[in-house]
């Protein structure tokens, strides 16, 4: 998946937007990411530069919160819940169910860059596992046949 093209004009509004205040970085680097959908390369340097935080500690902060990606990330990301309910109703087939339809690893975006695949520790729905969530929308009960009919309802 190419990286995509950052516009300085983009990143000045949000660096404006926060006063360009260095005690704002998460939300700054948030932001940054709800933009591109990951942070750009060449983000986090613009914002290391116009802030005076060392780069380093840009990526310290950017590499320490999972919430974050330096990796192009999917239009959809769908998150397999691999808690202890989830895992003994049969998670862990659903995920390598995931990744034969998506034709991509836990962990990776599809070439097409249409989906993210994570696996998590919990999503706090237990009562419905096995749970699949898929940009926030909370599918449970999900099983192996279950997984294309998902996938299929998005573009």
């Amino acid at each position: 998946m190419p990286e995509i093209s950052v516009k300085n004009e983009t990143l000045n509004c949000i660096l404006d937007r926060y006063k360009r205040d260095r005690g704002q970085l998460i939300s700054i680097l948030q932001d940054i990411q709800a933009e591109y959908n990951y942070l750009p390369r060449e983000a986090v340097k613009f914002v290391s530069s116009e802030l005076g935080i060392p780069l380093s500690q840009v990526y310290s902060v950017a590499t320490f919160f999972k919430a974050f990606s330096l990796q192009p990330r999917g239009r959809h990301t769908i998150h397999v819940c691999m808690g202890t309910a989830c895992h003994v109703r049969g998670a862990a087939q659903i995920l390598q169910q995931m990744e034969n339809e998506t034709k991509t690893c836990c962990g990776e975006t599809t070439k097409d860059g249409k989906f993210t695949l994570e696996s998590v520790n919990c999503v706090g729905a237990c009562a419905l596992g096995p749970v699949v969530v898929v940009d926030g929308e909370y599918a449970g009960q999900m099983t192996v046949n279950k997984v294309k009919p998902l996938l299929e309802k998005y573009d």
